[in-house]
C-alpha cells in the first residue's frame, strides 16, 4: 500500500489549490492544481514548518535537512524542498505534477506535517545572481500555503 498526503493550499488573497503527494518507486508524486495565479511561473516549495499560525511566514524556510544551498529540483546541490516553479495559465490555472527522490512520506525527513507554498515570482532555481537566490531563488512573498497532512486512501 502507498503512502498517500494532501495539502489544501489557502492564502490571504484568491490563490487556493489542492496538492496531493504518492510515494513511489521512483520518488513521491506530487499532483494537483492552484488557481487564483496571475499568469506565469511561480516558485514552488516544501517549507520547513507545518505552522500557518501567522499566515505562510510561520512555515519558515525552504525543508532543508541536508544544509544545502537553494537550487533547481534536478540540481545535486539543492534544499530538498527546492520543487522549481509551477506555471499558471492565462487563467490563472497552474496544474501540477511533479516527480521528486528527494521527497519522503515517511522516516525522518518525512515531509508530512510540513507546509507547501506558492510564491508570488519566478524561482530563479539558485542561479539569478541576487542576494536571495541561494536561500529563496528570490521567489518573492507567499501567496498560499497549507500543511501537509495523512490522506485517506
Amino acid at each position: 500500500m502507498s503512502v498517500l498526503a494532501v495539502c489544501t493550499l489557502a492564502g490571504p488573497g484568491e490563490v487556493k489549490g489542492v496538492i496531493n503527494f504518492e510515494a513511489k518507486e521512483a520518488g513521491v508524486n506530487v499532483s494537483g492544481t492552484v488557481t487564483g495565479l496571475a499568469p506565469g511561473q511561480h516558485g514552488f516549495h516544501i517549507h520547513q514548518f507545518g505552522d500557518n499560525t501567522n499566515g505562510c511566514v510561520s512555515a519558515g524556510g525552504h525543508f532543508n535537512p541536508n544544509a544545502k544551498t537553494h537550487g533547481a529540483p534536478e540540481d545535486e546541490e539543492r534544499h530538498a524542498g527546492d520543487l522549481g516553479n509551477i506555471v499558471a495559465d492565462d487563467s490563472g490555472t497552474a496544474n501540477v505534477n511533479i516527480t521528486d527522490r528527494q521527497l519522503s512520506l515517511s522516516g525522518p525527513q518525512s515531509i508530512i506535517g510540513r507546509s507547501v507554498v506558492v510564491h508570488a515570482d519566478i524561482d530563479d532555481l539558485g542561479k539569478g545572481g541576487h542576494e536571495l537566490s541561494k536561500t529563496t531563488g528570490n521567489a518573492g512573498g507567499r501567496l498560499a500555503c497549507g500543511v501537509i497532512g495523512i490522506r485517506k486512501a
